[in-house]
């Protein structure tokens, strides 16, 4: 039974501890029995007879996965993911619309139309190619800068603007703040504003998700800022101990509001995070929509088949201000953002490209560029012409059944606007 026992143990060993990882810290030596080899539970290990501190950066640095260059070109054939022109158009289209939404929506917030607006300039490579990347059913779990993925799975200009202003066309009834986009049918959470809230939410849909044992994976977004919240240990942890299939999109922009990442963090960004929670992890350049598409459809497809975790952490740039709340000039050089704007940009690079495969030209850009902006137009004046919701609405669609202290509550304010309803205007709301 000893000898049973012992061999059992040495084959648990040798599969923790695949080709001797961390020997390359030249502190560790081979021992000729078993008996002397670390046997704690915690960590699969050797020992070290010499007192050495890990460094920081023992490396490096974590590589950038790419497939095309800046002016578009394939670096590896092997690599190109040979997608048709059809899903390529509908990539650049979906970008270069919310591109035109985002400015539109940002200027009318400027004009005091709406109260808030949040640009995702520079981000739209990792909206859609993530986006494409998964099924329609996959659930996705946003931050708050993840409006391509919802447009690229059809989401209407409608409705993102009805959101934005809050009227009577808004699902939410114009009870969240604009930007905070959700839709049950497209399989896309809600978003809340406080930071990492969603990344445990997320890991508890992928754990129900493989008990029901559906071929579904959940996609969670979130900034690098983010990370550095409790809330994101905390799933990276269970997410890893409970096998789940779920892949962590770390959109790495440069800054959380207004915290350059020197101030944010000292390891090797994100990623490098992945292996100390057991996550598979790698780190793809977020401005190329190509590199993005094929790191998420393996992450996706793995995390399915293999019940298990992975980090992809997108490396791109936040060019607009952190919101209309922001004024990035503060904290940041005009030419640091012109050179992302101008010299690596998701959407020039992947112009370039299919400019490159006679897909595209300089007059197809101008007719799309004039229409996709009357699109935007139409569906912005539609949503100034709404009428805001009723009010009875700010009681709704929490309760089954509505308690006493909110049947009170909608009573106070009834009284209220019989008695003062001439002092605000509506004539603005539904009836």
């Amino acid at each position: 039974m000893a000898a049973l026992a012992l061999r059992a143990l040495r084959g648990r060993l040798l599969r923790a501890a695949p080709g001797r990882a961390g020997r390359g810290l030249g502190t560790a030596r081979d021992f000729p029995s078993l008996e002397e080899k670390p046997q704690f539970p915690g960590a699969s290990a050797e020992f070290a007879d010499r007192l050495e501190f890990i460094q920081p950066n023992v490396i490096s640095g974590i590589p950038v996965y790419r497939v095309m260059d800046r002016q578009g070109h394939i670096v590896s054939p092997s690599e190109d993911p040979q997608l048709p022109k059809e899903l390529v158009l509908k990539l650049y289209k979906t970008m270069t619309l919310l591109n035109t939404m985002d400015r539109i929506l940002y200027e009318s917030q400027r004009q005091g139309r709406i109260s808030f607006y949040m640009t995702n300039y520079g981000e739209e490579g990792t909206h859609v190619g993530s986006a494409a990347a998964l099924d329609d059913t996959d659930l996705v779990f946003g931050q708050y800068r993840e409006a391509g993925v919802l447009m690229y799975r059809g989401y209407p200009l409608d409705l993102f603007m009805a959101q934005c202003y809050g009227n009577a066309s808004d699902p939410g009834r114009g009870r969240q703040m604009p930007v905070h986009y959700g839709c049950r049918e497209r399989h896309f959470v809600t978003i809340s504003s406080p930071l990492a809230t969603q990344i445990p939410q997320a890991v508890g849909a992928a754990y129900a998700i493989k008990r029901a044992d559906a071929s579904r994976a959940v996609i969670c977004y979130f900034g690098e800022g983010a990370a550095s919240e409790g809330d994101a240990h905390a799933g990276f942890n269970f997410a890893a101990t409970l096998e789940c299939p779920i892949v962590f999109f770390c959109r790495n922009n440069g800054y959380a509001i207004s915290t350059p990442t020197s101030e944010q963090y000292r390891g090797d960004g994100i990623a490098a995070r992945g292996p100390g929670y057991g996550l598979m992890s790698i780190r793809v350049d977020g401005n190329d929509v190509f590199a993005v598409y094929n790191a998420t459809k393996e992450a996706r497809r793995r995390a399915v088949a293999e019940n298990q975790p992975f980090l992809i952490e997108a490396m791109t740039y936040r060019i607009g201000h952190h919101s209309t709340s922001d004024d990035s000039s503060a904290y940041r050089s005009v030419d640091e953002v012109n050179y992302w704007d101008k010299q690596d940009h998701p959407i020039s690079r992947l112009r370039h490209y299919m400019q490159g495969r006679g897909w595209w030209d300089e007059e197809q850009e101008k007719g799309w560029r004039k229409s996709s902006r009357k699109k935007v137009m139409e569906a912005f004046e539609q949503a100034e012409r709404k009428p805001k919701p009723n009010p009875q609405h700010l009681f709704s669609d929490v309760y089954r059944e509505m308690p006493p202290n909110l049947r009170r509550q909608r009573a106070a304010l009834e009284r209220h606007l019989q008695h003062y309803g001439e002092h605000y205007p509506m004539e603005l709301y539904e009836k």
